[in-house]
């Protein structure tokens, strides 16, 4: 049960849930109880900035060939 409820915690956390949200799921009296445990998985800032880049510049290959 532990194993399932770690593996719940930590897809929240990676797919960038909100820590208090994850939190609350969990039943953690604390914030940082939960990100003691799966705040490793997070996703960056640094990674999300990477994301928006990226689905900019797909958006912009897509409407350069579409026209």
């Amino acid at each position: 049960m532990h194993d399932l409820r770690h593996l719940h915690a930590s897809g929240l956390t990676a797919s960038g849930r909100d820590v208090v949200a994850v939190q609350r799921a969990l039943g953690h009296a604390k914030p940082t109880t939960t990100l003691s445990t799966s705040a490793h998985l997070s996703p960056t800032t640094e990674d999300r900035v990477r994301d928006a880049a990226a689905r900019l510049v797909a958006q912009v290959v897509a409407l350069v060939r579409a026209q």
